[in-house]
């Protein structure tokens, strides 16, 4: 007899994902940490800049010789050498002297401001007129001004960005520890799936559509893609794949097979698995009621449903996020994120109890505001989200939306 699934609600489900822990860190070089995510809070461990330097072309002045130059009154002052670049500056500046200095070059002793190039004008080998005053510190990055010596520059679980590349090669920094990110095996499970590359289905045959459409959603929450195995209704071959999946994976996504029935092969699968523990089965949602999750020792199991629609958006709503929180997201990102507004342009029905994700169109009223046009079809269309811009998430207590609604739709 068919054992009646174990619903839970999307919160619950999304609770339990909240108990996930990220994954150890790992050290990885600068030059490949772009995109990962910090394990621990960086400090800097020396001022940036470490000496005073010029952030114009032109003199470094006292600041003081300058007050009350103009372009009919002008200061004038003695030249007395030039900073060169990636040098230390060896000619002090006593009182109505100038230093020649790049950008980026050192400020010598005694001056305390560089005047720009454009408001000098030189009158013979040793004098230069000045027509405009600077104050102190006017063209002059002081030490530490950029980053203060122990400042926390980033904190734990921060994405590194380009920028952020840029301000740890400041610091002489090389390798930094980030979280690691989740190696996941793709399996999918059918006697009617086939390879995409087959030229001529047979009655009854379909390609693998979830193997590649799966893995491109996966790789884009940043996790990469290990074992991708496409495997016939074999409970022992099932098994078989996934133990060797355990050896190095960190998540085990299965689609197909996850229904009630005799068929139901993916909790028997996980049954048949190390340590294994059942912590979902079946979740008050439309589409992809019959979604397991579970663990086997420290890796993550998912069943989904096989077809493609269903996979995908239960992919989009739970799997993803697990991956987060494996790469050191602070909180698991909800199921409500990355939204636009926008109005329902006809009335959306919805069966109570269930939390409902449909796929709609987005596109422009006559009044220019943004419309919302829902895109109804069978879980198992996939070009029902090839035409989609994004989904509107239906509570399980709220028996559909009026036309008109305002509505989140939520970005794919």
């Amino acid at each position: 007899m068919a054992q009646f699934l174990k619903v839970k609600t999307t919160d619950e489900v999304l609770s339990i994902l909240d108990g996930i822990h990220p994954l150890p860190p790992e050290p990885v070089s600068l030059a490949l940490a772009c995109g990962r995510r910090f394990a621990s809070d960086i400090t800097a461990a020396e001022p940036v800049p470490h000496f005073a330097r010029a952030t114009m072309d032109g003199y470094a002045v006292r600041a003081r010789d300058t007050f009350g130059a103009s372009e009919s009154l002008p200061s004038l002052l003695e030249r007395s050498g030039e900073v060169v670049m990636g040098e230390a500056a060896r000619l002090p500046v006593a009182p109505g002297k100038a230093v020649e200095i790049p950008t980026g070059g050192m400020l010598p002793d005694g001056a305390d401001a560089v005047v720009m190039v454009e408001y000098t004008s030189v009158l013979d080998n040793t004098t230069i007129e000045i027509t405009r005053p600077v104050a102190p510190g006017e063209n002059v990055l002081k030490p530490g001004e950029d980053i203060a010596l122990g400042e926390t520059l980033f904190r734990k679980g921060a994405v590194l960005r380009p920028q952020d590349i840029g301000v740890l090669a400041a610091l002489g920094i090389v390798e930094v520890e980030v979280f690691s990110v989740p190696r996941v095996a793709l399996i999918s499970s059918g006697d009617e799936i086939v390879p995409v590359e087959t030229r001529h289905l047979a009655p009854g045959k379909v390609r693998d559509i979830n193997n590649f459409s799966l893995a491109a959603q996966i790789k884009s929450a940043g996790a990469r893609i290990g074992v991708q195995e496409m495997v016939s209704d074999r409970l022992e071959d099932l098994v078989s794949v996934c133990q060797e999946a355990l050896k190095d994976h960190d998540v085990i996504v299965l689609s197909g097979g996850s229904s009630v029935g005799v068929r139901d092969y993916t909790t028997q699968v996980l049954a048949g698995l190390p340590e294994s523990e059942l912590l979902v089965h079946g979740v008050a949602i439309r589409p992809g009621k019959p979604t397991i999750l579970g663990r086997t020792g420290k890796t993550l199991f998912w069943g989904l449903p096989g077809q493609p629609v269903s996979a995908l958006i239960i992919c989009q709503a739970f799997v993803l996020p697990s991956l987060r929180k494996l790469q050191g997201m602070i909180e698991t990102e909800p199921v409500y994120a990355r939204a636009l507004r926008a109005t329902l342009n006809r009335q959306l029905p919805s069966v109570h109890g269930r939390t409902e994700y449909v796929p709609v169109a987005l596109s422009r009223g006559s009044g220019g505001a943004m419309e919302a046009s829902p895109i109804f079809g069978k879980s198992g269309a996939i070009s029902i989200l090839a035409r989609a811009d994004g989904y509107v998430v239906i509570a399980e207590h709220v028996e559909g939306l009026d036309r008109g609604a305002e509505v989140s739709v939520f970005l794919f």
